[in-house]
């Protein structure tokens, strides 16, 4: 009898063992694969270069001169300021105080003959007069709300109208200590290259150059903007007519 409760008891203990081992290796073969986790690659960081700039997003845009023109026509744009331009021709110079709010803009300029121009642009029309005078003048303006036509102004609309084959170079660039897009236009059959800088920070055409030969014969220059428009700011015609009030919405 102790005999057979010995070979019971070894039997149970070897039935034990034998489980434990099961449960150790047996049961992985009969289960699905173990479930791993995969870290991401870290991506390498991407460095702002001269030619691009970093629009909303993070997202680089390379400038080139097929996508400069692109670039420029979607940077955010001030509504309301007033600012300083200096433009010279062949050495004269002229400097315009100009005040923009809600699509309409003034220009009160100064030409080297002492001569005042005035001109006010906005709801598809232009008024311009000139020194103290009464009389103004008055025609339909044309697509561009920022237009002061016949007063060599440029804005930043008219590097969007330029013919991008003759765009020679472009690219990201400091002007005037401030961060620029930067636009090289060849005209040949004037013999000559026109440069444009519009500022990253406002949207605005913030200096620009005509260079003929090795000569630069024309350059515009713009202070830093005063924003928003300063509240002296009128546009108002000679009779006393109000054309805009500042902080209304054009229709």
């Amino acid at each position: 009898m102790e005999g057979n409760n010995r070979n019971i008891l070894i039997g149970l203990i070897a039935v034990v063992i034998a489980l434990a081992v099961f449960s150790s290796f047996g049961l992985p073969l009969f289960a699905g694969p173990t479930a791993t986790i995969t870290l991401p690659t870290p991506l390498p960081r991407e460095t702002k270069e001269p030619g691009s700039l970093e629009q909303t997003g993070g997202v680089r845009v390379e400038v080139t001169p097929q996508t400069v023109q692109s670039v420029i026509s979607v940077m955010e744009r001030l509504e309301s300021y007033s600012r300083t331009v200096t433009t010279t021709l062949e050495g004269s110079s002229a400097v315009a105080w100009v005040w923009v709010d809600e699509g309409w803009t003034r220009a009160d300029m100064d030409l080297p003959s002492g001569l005042s121009v005035h001109t006010i642009v906005g709801d598809g029309r232009l008024w311009r007069w000139y020194g103290t005078e009464q009389a103004v003048l008055s025609w339909e303006a044309d697509s561009s709300s920022m237009d002061i036509e016949g007063q060599r102004i440029p804005t930043y609309e008219d590097v969007l109208k330029l013919e991008t084959d003759s765009i020679t170079a472009a690219g990201y660039e400091e002007k005037n200590g401030e961060a620029c897009v930067y636009v090289e236009v060849s005209v040949p059959e004037l013999s000559q290259v026109e440069r444009y800088w519009v500022s990253e920070s406002t949207g605005l055409l913030t200096a620009a150059e005509t260079v003929v030969g090795e000569e630069t014969v024309w350059t515009m220059t713009a202070n830093a903007p005063e924003i928003p428009v300063s509240q002296s700011a009128s546009f108002q015609l000679p009779d006393g007519t109000v054309l805009h009030t500042i902080g209304e919405t054009a229709s």
